[in-house]
């Protein structure tokens, strides 16, 4: 019968190989026979299966505490019995993701190869040597010379305090079969999205100016003054920047009566209302202002048109940090999301109405609510240059024009964050399938099963290092092809606050 898959699954012992084609209808399953002898045997007949995704499963011996009978750890490296690395494996850790998003207990570990049954200080050895599971075949097997993507992955069958010797007959092996039948879909899955494709990276992608000055003075007040230094929010909406500036000493905080009297505080890039303002000079606080000038911008056109008798209408996504302190300008403006909402804006002049927009969003979902508004009120004003800012929308035109190219497109940055949630939309928008993940280890095997032309984008607050990242994990799958899609060059930069600079 020719196999419905293209995974070559090697096991050891029948019950094993049983355990994983009950799993896996259509996957080739070979036994391979138990120990070092005979795994070297079979690998020599079957290598190499030009391209062809290969899998080493079965049970094995745990040597790491915590490792319950049907844990599957899958193997980053194999060492051989004498301890050199016979293997690694790059794309273990979104394999184990995988399984775990199956609802198994898995982890990335080491795998070590002996050429006998190993128990007692010799297990403990191979422990303190990072171990986490001892098997008799994975070395053998994994260095035949395949010539596509290799998994190994292995169940728990006895532990580290409860040592039996025949793993046949192991109290935690029918768990450890178990395991391995329920894990041999997932590395069919995981052989569907192997193999090469093409990575089109967005550009411009990534830090924007705003970021870039934003992230840049808070490591400057560290640098000057020491820690700690608070920070009101998130001084700019990526997880792992917050945690990189957490780690150099900066000090979160949602509200300023979470800083001391008097103490230094910076306000993030989104911009504060005039009352956060006002309430840090009652509390004697040193600011240090990193509000992208952008958004001062919006704050500055909301005064302007509130000053000359105007119904400001902001366009903007409530509850977002930037929105929150423009409304604090005037607590006249009435908000509005979708065109949808136009028609609940009641103005007491409708011959005067002025509009503004958050600095992050979708300009062609603006452009709806903006015509919306001008249809109903004629003589609308607006801002003298649109309000979404330069970053925003080049990074939308880039995944616009290069969404078509793409069966997926990879959007990263955090979920949190306004001008990354809109470039998956804008991908979405375009035709493409788009998922948004904070950074590779978010990647589901899944997308890319018939994903041969991947697009890579980052939002505005997003490291480009993330962005590095993903494209390695990808390509831990098969061989890549990486290409740019550039729409233009930025060149903006703004200084740094005085006091840092």
């Amino acid at each position: 019968m020719t196999p419905s898959s293209p995974l070559l699954a090697l096991a050891p012992l029948r019950i094993e190989a049983r355990a994983v084609a009950a799993g896996a209808p259509g996957v080739e399953v070979v036994r391979t026979g138990a120990g070092t002898r005979r795994a070297q045997a079979t690998a020599r007949r079957l290598a190499p299966a030009p391209r062809r995704p290969v899998a080493v499963m079965g049970v094995a011996g745990g040597l790491r505490p915590g490792l319950a009978p049907g844990h599957l750890v899958v193997a980053d490296r194999v060492l051989r019995a004498d301890g050199s690395v016979a293997a690694t494996m790059g794309s273990a850790p979104l394999l184990a993701a995988a399984l775990a998003r199956a609802g198994l207990q898995a982890s990335v570990g080491t795998v070590t190869t002996s050429d006998r049954l190993v128990h007692g200080r010799r297990r403990q050895a191979l422990a303190a040597g990072g171990a986490a599971v001892v098997d008799m075949e994975s070395a053998a097997l994994a260095t035949a010379g395949w010539d596509g993507p290799l998994a190994v992955v292995r169940a728990v069958s006895d532990t580290a305090d409860r040592e039996l010797l025949s793993p046949a007959l192991l109290s935690g092996g029918w768990r450890a079969l178990a395991a391995l039948r329920r894990a041999a879909p997932v590395l069919r899955g995981w052989a569907a999205a192997a193999g090469s494709r093409t990575v089109i990276l967005a550009g411009p992608r990534s830090f924007c100016a705003g970021v870039e000055r934003a992230v840049a003075t808070v490591e400057r007040a560290l640098d000057r003054f020491g820690s700690p230094v608070y920070v009101r929010r998130q001084i700019v909406h990526n997880r792992h920047v917050v945690a990189a500036l957490e780690a150099k000493g900066a000090v979160f905080v949602e509200e300023l009566d979470e800083v001391p009297d008097g103490a230094r505080v910076i306000f993030s890039a989104h911009g504060v209302s005039p009352q956060v303002r006002t309430d840090a000079r009652r509390r004697r606080l040193s600011v240090i202002d990193a509000t992208c000038p952008l958004v001062a911008k919006v704050h500055t056109e909301v005064r302007r048109f509130r000053d000359h008798g105007y119904q400001v209408v902001l366009v903007g996504h409530g509850g977002h940090d930037e929105v929150e302190g423009t409304l604090g300008e005037d607590p006249g403006i009435a908000l509005v999301e979708t065109a949808a909402d136009v028609a609940g804006v009641r103005p007491a002049d409708p011959g005067r109405v002025a509009y503004t927009t958050q600095t992050t969003l979708a300009t062609d979902e603006t452009a709806e609510v903006v015509d919306a508004l001008r249809r109903r009120f004629p003589e609308l004003v607006g801002p003298h240059a649109q309000d979404i800012c330069y970053a925003s929308q080049n990074r939308q035109e880039a995944v616009r024009t290069m969404a078509a190219r793409c069966d997926l497109v990879l959007v990263v940055g955090s979920p949190n964050s306004s001008n990354t949630a809109r470039l998956a939309e804008v991908a979405r928008r375009s035709g493409a399938r788009a998922e948004l993940i904070d950074d590779h280890s978010e990647l589901d095997l899944r997308w890319l099963e018939d994903a041969r032309t991947v697009g890579i984008t980052a939002g505005a607050s997003a490291p480009e290092h993330l962005v590095e990242a993903t494209v390695s994990a990808v390509a831990t799958l098969g061989p890549v092809d990486v290409e740019h899609h550039s729409v233009t060059t930025e060149t903006v930069k703004f200084p740094l606050p005085l006091e840092v600079r």
